[in-house]
């Protein structure tokens, strides 16, 4: 069934405030104010992110020192304490950056898996590590892009936390990032590495559009934004490289992470579709000259210079969504989830209800923080767990709403089916 009119609840699309480029400097450090939100897991994350700055700037190099473990119970493995010093960077957005920054060569990447990287955490430490890695990730308010430091962070957090278990406590925080990187983390999880990164982030100024409209980190990217390359490993050995898509999996244990990570995508997919054309292609690419003979040569289509990179966006999209699933579907049937029942009941609990893409072309450029965060605009329909439903309840309306044609709205559906069916039961990621 489709979403009917009568479920939409509206939401705003104004354009992001944006503010001067990103040379490498933090930008936004001081207090801000920033406005309520509705929604009560993400009135978290905006009360989190504007953390008043308190701690001098010696607390950096203390706060990765190992402290002293210790054992819940004598039966207990030892777990690690998080040491007051290090606590204290949960409050200073910019010491945090300091803290887990791995720099543009990543040679600082140790830090982060020093604070990071244990098994166990004792006590609230695992909550702890989640509001460092918030304000060390997070934009500053709403409207902000991500600056370099955040982006570098980014990446760091994903280092030290992939290849191993998660301590319940810090996924959801963890979820958030990754949420806030959306564009990033569909960009770079379906294919792993990424031979052309030079490091773990990229400025605005690199991921800008060429001359044919075309930049390798997205589509509908927003100005003065840089992004994490997720996919940077040039000069990594195996312990610091990133698997994004193992981050994701381990994530899925958690309800509240899986909910996250599943409304970003959601939210993604209509925010990605209401900024197509009407023939579902990108309206910044251009066909040139060279671009033709190119496509000519190798025997592509060249009248479908603007639909491929949308066809490939939608696909790396839906494989995330079947991702999640595939992993919810392992953990039932393997007993890492004990309760199924139980682990919907609670995903369902933190979830923001459904996204529907506008009935007309969108045109603003919000930075990715803003797309995770943008109000659900319709009520859910049929089976939460049914990913595919999902994607297509929401696809066909907007194809309706548009007046996508046939031809093209069918092969784009065709491409995003196999891309689920083949995620869900080939475990892709």
């Amino acid at each position: 069934m489709g979403i009917g009119d009568d479920d939409h609840i509206g939401h705003d699309h104004a354009g992001p405030v944006v503010g001067d480029a990103d040379s490498g400097a933090d930008q936004g450090d001081a207090a801000l104010s920033a406005p309520p939100f509705a929604v009560g897991r993400r009135a978290w994350l905006r009360s989190h992110r504007l953390l008043v700055s308190a701690v001098a700037t010696a607390v950096v190099a203390l706060a990765v020192a190992v402290p002293l473990t210790v054992a819940d119970s004598a039966d207990a493995a030892p777990c690690w304490s998080v040491p007051a010093k290090a606590r204290a960077l949960a409050g200073d957005p910019a010491a945090a950056r300091k803290a887990l920054d791995p720099l543009n060569d990543a040679s600082n990447l140790q830090r982060a898996h020093q604070l990071l990287a244990h098994d166990r955490v004792c006590g609230d430490g695992a909550e702890v590590l989640g509001r460092i890695v918030t304000a060390a990730t997070s934009a500053t308010a709403s409207g902000s892009p991500h600056t370099m430091t955040q982006a570098r962070s980014a990446f760091a957090v994903a280092s030290a936390l992939s290849h191993r278990e998660i301590p319940t406590g810090l996924a959801p925080a963890v979820a958030r990032m990754l949420a806030e990187y959306v564009v990033d983390v569909t960009r770079d999880a379906p294919d792993g590495h990424d031979r052309d990164a030079t490091g773990p982030a990229e400025s605005a100024e690199g991921a800008a559009l060429d001359d044919t409209g075309f930049t390798s980190y997205g589509r509908f990217l927003a100005p003065h934004e840089a992004h994490t390359t997720f996919g940077f490993s040039e000069g990594l050995d195996s312990a610091h490289d990133v698997s994004l898509a193992g981050v994701i999996t381990e994530l899925a244990k958690d309800p509240e992470a899986f909910a996250i990570l599943y409304d970003a995508e959601r939210a993604y997919f209509a925010h990605y579709l209401e900024r197509l054309t009407g023939r579902a292609g990108d309206p910044a690419a251009r066909l040139t000259a060279k671009r033709k003979a190119e496509k000519e040569k190798f025997g592509g289509d060249w009248r479908a210079y603007d639909t491929d990179w949308p066809d490939n966006d939608l696909e790396d999209i839906t494989d995330v969504i079947a991702a999640l699933m595939q992993a919810r579907t392992r953990y039932a049937k393997n007993g890492t989830i004990e309760d199924l029942a139980a682990f919907d009941k609670s995903v369902r609990a933190h979830t923001d209800s459904a996204y529907r893409p506008a009935a007309d072309r969108v045109t603003t450029r919000p930075p990715m923080g803003d797309i995770a965060e943008r109000p659900p605009s319709a009520r859910i329909r049929g089976d939460l767990f049914d990913g595919r439903q999902q994607l297509f309840t929401v696809y066909d309306a907007w194809v309706r709403d548009r007046g996508i044609p046939a031809e093209r709205a069918a092969t784009l559906r065709q491409l995003m089916d196999d891309h689920y069916v083949r995620g869900l039961w080939l475990a892709r990621f």
